[in-house]
């Protein structure tokens, strides 16, 4: 999606050292539609948003059953602009996770695709918009609103660091809201198996662990550190560490000092410190009790995980829409041109020998 907040990246390379995942996400059944759904055969109903290298659209399955689901979002990404800002690893890396993964806050990848110009994902359409649109129309949110969701992306990252996998993109506009109010975490542009540390730049400033900006080797502790600004940035309004550069973004969060506003209080204060203690070592969520010790923090108190998990509480927030293809929560953006989607569209689609050799296609093989 198009946000305020630039996303940055850079190449990155593995530590030899490894530590075994509780399970491997390779032994995870892929979850795709592998025959019979082809590009053709579904209509462009609108655009969700846009990014870097791609846009979010609307599509409909035209031949979809009567009360089934016909309606998804469609993630289109140009494959030139893949390869020229070195992101093949990571496209890749997107559709291996979200092809295996499973959890009901993580959104859904139900097939991929490639023509001429573009690969394809076909995922989960999530009405309810992005949790950031919600939050800056709220101006900031109550601990009891922030502890729902702060606990439900507890789970998804419980869930995703389960196989070793870090997200390293936290942030609200990449929190979708579903009907009935629960988050959806999307954009899985910057997910990696990571058996120990990794060492690229990469993330959202405003959300970026230490250890990240002083290229000394990052894993799952990164991901605690973002629980840590977005729980900040839900009762405060804005996140602890701004600046109108990313450079000066950095010097704050090395510096660590964070502004308390008088309405945060104490359990609260403690609960955002102890995820941003710069020692990964002492941080919550990267001790020797790993998650466990999150969902056993005073501030969670009376939450019931089990039943969060299952979907079984009421949500605090209940987007409104009007029906499945209610777009009033994300921008009112242009369709794209036809020939920009020739596989949707079967503008200028190429033959298939010209497809079979297209010097692209082979590095997106899975698509």
């Amino acid at each position: 999606m198009e946000v305020d907040r630039e996303t940055i990246d850079e190449e990155e390379s593995m530590e030899s050292v490894k530590t075994r995942p509780r399970r491997l996400l390779e032994d995870e059944t892929v979850r795709l539609t592998r025959s019979g759904i082809r590009l053709s055969d579904f209509d462009v109903r609108g655009t969700l948003g846009t990014g870097t290298f791609g846009k979010v659209l609307l599509v409909r399955h035209r031949d979809s059953q009567p009360g089934t689901q016909n309606f998804y979002a469609m993630k289109v990404l140009r494959k030139t602009d893949i390869v020229r800002l070195r992101q093949v690893e990571h496209v890749n890396a997107e559709r291996f996770i979200l092809s295996r993964v499973h959890h009901p806050f993580v959104v859904d990848l139900f097939a991929t695709f490639q023509d001429s110009l573009n690969v394809y994902m076909l995922m989960s359409y999530v009405p309810g918009g992005e949790l950031f649109t919600h939050l800056r129309r709220a101006k900031r949110f109550t601990p009891d609103v922030t502890r729902f969701y702060l606990a439900t992306i507890i789970l998804a990252l419980k869930y995703l660091h389960s196989f070793n996998i870090i997200y390293r993109d936290l942030k609200p506009e990449n929190l979708l809201l579903d009907s009935r109010g629960y988050l959806r975490l999307t954009d899985f542009g910057f997910a990696k198996i990571v058996d120990d540390r990794t060492w690229t730049l990469c993330g959202t400033p405003e959300y970026l662990a230490p250890e990240i900006i002083q290229s000394d080797g990052h894993g799952k502790a990164a991901d605690w550190w973002a629980c840590g600004v977005l729980c900040y940035e839900m009762l405060v309004g804005y996140p602890p560490f701004f600046d109108e550069t990313p450079y000066g973004i950095y010097e704050k969060i090395l510096t660590g000092h964070i502004h308390w506003p008088r309405n945060i209080d104490r359990l609260s204060k403690d609960l955002i410190r102890a995820f941003l203690n710069p020692d990964r070592s002492k941080r919550l969520g990267n001790m020797i009790g790993g998650p466990q010790d999150v969902l056993d923090h005073p501030w969670f108190r009376g939450v019931d995980w089990d039943a969060l998990e299952r979907r079984e509480i009421n949500a605090p927030i209940i987007p409104r829409t009007s029906s499945i293809e209610d777009t009033r929560h994300f921008l009112h953006l242009p369709l794209p041109p036809a020939d920009e989607i020739p596989g949707l569209t079967g503008e200028g689609r190429n033959s298939t020998f010209e497809q079979q050799f297209d010097p692209i296609s082979y590095q997106f093989l899975e698509f």
